[in-house]
């Protein structure tokens, strides 16, 4: 695995004197001992490049601590950015704090919860140090769940060049990747090096309809299909020229007896996993200019390209003119069909508006039908989000007066950009189609149709995201003498940060009202958002005894945009032998609302999924069986946006373990962990909102239409705001919310032994997690989320990953096997099983310069198991944010040094 609880002993039996003081992430204080008093996991990046490891995104999945990752599965129909996120603890990916050499860098421009993983320069990367443990009194906002500090080479000489190709067993998901690294300059000879590195990625689509497990229920219906569905009154049943039998391509009848429409089945048009570009390059300088003082310059480039794709885009509501070619005629028979339904109703001004694609104004006449329609003709929606970020930063490091000191200035910029690439148009000119007769929503098209649809397609670019953050950090420290006789000195640090952070996001204005219609984005959203945050903190390390230390450390920060916060943190580390070291530590913590959380613009999108509305369909069954098309298992408006008056979250941590070395190469450590947060903030998750049960407590964020309908009455019922009478929503906005209570033990052990035959290696982390309780609100129930599907999602009860390996002249090999738990699936009925799956390698360097890599992932091609849920894009039956669509997978590795 190349994880691992680093082992003091060995360290703390050599001579004092032999031993570089080093800092470890948790901490300001330089050390000779590594195991400090809170938990703090080592991964090498070496060994997992063996394992075919090629991306930070990979490498969270193989930490236990990790409940969760948003990954770039999951940008599939979110509107994400392609973005991948840490969530340690499963407490949120913006509790999660991420640094690159100890200094922070930019939140992802989209959404702003947390930096990107897939701009890390993984080619540059040395090794990943994982703070388990809060650690807001050192660094402030966001360390609550964690840390996770990327850490590159201090220097390089000499070449490398590294090719990498992963063929999976079945269709798509092929990755190419290559990397090249430089440098000159011999630090310890020289008292300089100059090197640089730059990578290169890409990862072809897995589509819906290349995988069989997705079909193992059909999930992500809708009534847009094709052939259309028509509506002859408001919230009325929906009805379809194909019906009953609805013998068509991905079409299957309504399971309401009373909805004698059919449906289609949207996930074999969902890409499963997107394609993918990345590339990513760090430039890293240092000079010492004498004994005292060490000057470095570095900047990274990262540049990340996600593509997704989902079903192509449904028209719903959309007017057809009695008497024209298309109106079907077998609507004049249907219950409830009334010549005086007047479209006007609707909204006023829905398609009455002349239209630079037509000569004349479209007028919409009584007695006409609502057209549910889907655009198969253009196919797919497919979205590329290219984030970009880089930054530059300067550091000097030194002793002056017997303090160590560093600091560190920093720029980070951080953009996304979303482009429409196929399968969206302009609703307006395909709206006017339907009308006049000339597009056939319910059969072939005739020349005339085609051309006008095909000629409303758009591609452009839809948005921006731009973030950027300026840093100075200031750290210095010092030994005070052996206060109690502990033989080791009292040592102090004292830091200072000053911090300016800017956040902008708009939608391309011009493009995005040609698309209006296709993609419920308002063209004239926008926000934006500054702060500046200046923090003083100290941490004092004091030996009491030769065995017993206690580290005191606080921070004091001041914001801008909400006020000050102050977050102490005591720890201790006692250890009575050499064998045994027993560690803990109490500390509180903060995090700040975002800048998106506090001043994204308010607009409108549909649910993630079907829902059955709580009042006029409870738990799926109708009121008013001839309203079940609009009220059962249907995508309702979402109002959603930021919300200037949030305060910050406030959590309580607590740890406590110990590391235990009975023989010589073999490490063990257990640590007990407890979490309480408070004020969290976010939404309510649509799934609990939705929840029948709890409508008496939620239902002041429905805004119903008519008789309890929320539907929308058409595409463009909230032109006018949230307050439009043709306006039905449900309320979405950020607010702050209740809290959680979560509580666990991690366990970890390590074993190397030289043998014979070779070196031996054994590694096993594991974390189970004994209690997780949220609410939905504040001072609402503690919901139960360990081992069920609970909110937004699960919580595993436990994660292993354990793994041996050999290495003998030049030859290597290694097995690493996973687990998840399985856990209450999201609907009653279904437990979602265990998951376990093996990674295998062979390695081998038949010259000192060259070394390959074979190995297989997912040795047992194991499918991710069945899973009911419905909170994401991809239906079918299995949840991505905690599965890999792809299947057995052999990889190959080269590399040549120079």
């Amino acid at each position: 695995m190349g994880l691992m609880a680093q082992s003091a002993f060995a360290q703390a039996q050599a001579p004092a004197q032999q031993l570089e003081r080093i800092e470890i992430t948790g901490s300001a204080i330089k050390r000779i001992d590594a195991e400090t008093a809170v938990p703090v996991t080592i991964i090498k990046i070496e060994d997992l490049k063996s394992q075919g490891v090629t991306s930070v995104e990979q490498i969270l999945g193989l930490l236990s601590s990790v409940q969760a990752t948003q990954n770039m599965a999951s940008a599939i129909g979110s509107g994400t950015g392609g973005v991948t996120y840490a969530n340690m603890r499963g407490i949120g990916a913006d509790k999660t704090l991420v640094l690159l050499n100890g200094q922070r860098i930019a939140n992802s421009a989209t959404g702003s919860a947390a930096p990107d993983m897939n701009m890390i320069p993984f080619s540059a990367i040395n090794r990943v140090e994982v703070l388990r443990d809060g650690a807001s009194a050192l660094y402030g906002t966001d360390a609550i769940g964690g840390v996770i500090n990327f850490i590159t080479r201090n220097d390089f000489t000499g070449g490398t060049i590294s090719v990498g190709y992963d063929a999976p067993q079945k269709a798509g998901g092929t990755t190419n990747s290559a990397s090249i690294g430089y440098g000159i300059g011999n630090l310890g000879k020289d008292g300089w090096n100059v090197y640089g590195t730059l990578s290169f990625k890409n990862r072809d689509f897995i589509n819906g309809d290349q995988r069989g497990y997705n079909k193992r229920i059909v999930g992500g219906l809708s009534n847009s299909t094709f052939p259309a569905n028509y509506q002859v009154a408001n919230g009325g049943a929906y009805y379809s020229p194909l019906a009953p039998t609805c013998n068509a391509p991905n079409l299957i009848p309504n399971a309401a007896s009373n909805a004698p429409g059919c449906r289609i089945v949207t996930p074999p048009f969902v890409s499963l996993s997107p394609a993918s570009e990345t590339v990513s390059g760090l430039l890293k300088g240092t000079f010492d200019v004498n004994p005292d003082l060490r000057l470095g310059a570095e900047v990274f480039y990262a540049k990340n390209a996600v593509e997704t794709k989902i079903a192509p885009v449904p028209y719903g509501g959309y007017w057809i003119n009695p008497g024209t070619t298309y109106f079907p005629t077998a609507a004049l028979t249907k219950p409830g069909y009334s010549a005086t339904f007047d479209p006007y109703d609707l909204n006023g001004q829905a398609f009455n508006n002349p239209s630079t694609q037509f000569a004349n104004p479209v007028n919409l006449q009584q007695g006409g039908v609502l057209v549910w329609w889907r655009d198969l003709i253009n196919g797919p929606r497919s979205d590329k989000s290219t984030g970009e970020q880089y930054r530059g930063m300067l550091t000097a490091q030194g002793t002056a007066a017997s303090w160590d000191y560093k600091v560190a200035l920093a720029y980070n910029h951080t953009q996304n950009d979303r482009e429409l690439t196929g399968g969206y148009a302009n609703g307006d000119v395909i709206g006017e189609g339907l009308i006049r007769g000339i597009i056939n929503p319910f059969g072939d098209q005739t020349p005339a149709g085609l051309a006008l649809i095909q000629g409303a397609a758009l591609k452009g670019l839809l948005s921006t995201s731009i973030g950027k953050v300026t840093s100075l950090t200031v750290n210095a420290g010092r030994e005070l003498g052996d206060w109690f006789g502990a033989t080791r000195p009292v040592q102090i640090a004292l830091g200072g940060e000053y911090r300016s952070e800017d956040y902008r996001d708009f939608n391309h204005r011009e493009f995005a009202i040609a698309v209006s219609s296709s993609t419920g984005v308002d063209p004239d959203a926008s926000s934006a958002g500054t702060r500046k945050v200046s923090a003083v903190y100290t941490e004092l390390n004091v030996p009491l005894t030769k065995q017993l230390e206690i580290t005191a450390s606080a921070r004091y920060d001041k914001y801008s945009d909400f006020g000050n916060t102050t977050n102490p943190k005591l720890s201790f580390r006692y250890q009575p032998s050499k064998e045994l070291l027993l560690r803990g530590s109490a500390s509180t913590g903060f995090r700040a609302p975002s800048l998106y959380e506090l001043n994204a613009s308010t607009g409108f999108t549909n649910t993630g999924s079907g829902f059955n509305n709580p009042l006029n369909c409870p738990d799926g069954v109708p009121v008013d069986p001839n309203t079940a098309g609009a009220n059962c298992d249907a995508q309702f408006q979402a109002y959603f946006g930021g919300n200037k008056d949030l305060q910050p979250e406030e959590s309580k941590s607590f740890t406590l373990g110990l590391v235990f070395e009975p023989i010589k190469g073999l490490s063990t450590s257990i640590d007990f962990w407890a979490i309480k947060v408070d004020n969290l903030i976010g939404s309510i998750a649509e799934e609990t909102l939705f929840d029948a049960k709890n409508f008496p407590v939620f239902q002041q964020y429905f805004k119903f239409l008519q008789p309890g309908n929320i539907l929308p009455l058409n595409t463009r019922a909230c032109q006018d705001g949230p307050t439009s009478p043709t306006c039905g929503y449900v309320d979405e906005r950020t607010q702050n919310l209740g809290g959680i209570k979560t509580s666990g033990i991690d366990l970890g052990a390590q074993y190397q032994l030289n043998t014979s035959v070779g070196r031996l290696g054994f590694e096993y982390q594991s974390t189970f997690v004994s209690k997780y309780d949220y609410q939905d609100y504040k001072n609402g129930p503690w919901n139960k989320n360990v081992g069920i599907y609970s909110g937004s999602g699960p919580v595993f009860k436990w994660q292993h990953n354990l793994s041996g390996s050999w290495s003998k002249d030049g030859w290597g090999a290694g097995l690493a096997v996973h687990y998840k738990s399985g856990y209450k699936d999201m609907l009653p009925g279904n437990n979602v099983k265990a998951y376990t799956t093996a990674d295998a390698y062979v390695s081998f360097a038949p010259l000192k310069a060259v070394s390959m890599v074979l190995g297989v992932r997912n040795l047992t091609d194991r499918d991710p198991p069945f899973s009911n849920q419905s909170a994401l894009f991809q239906g079918g039956g299995w949840d991505s944010r905690f599965y890999d669509a792809t299947g057995r997978t052999v990889y190959v590795r080269g590399t040549v040094n120079f």
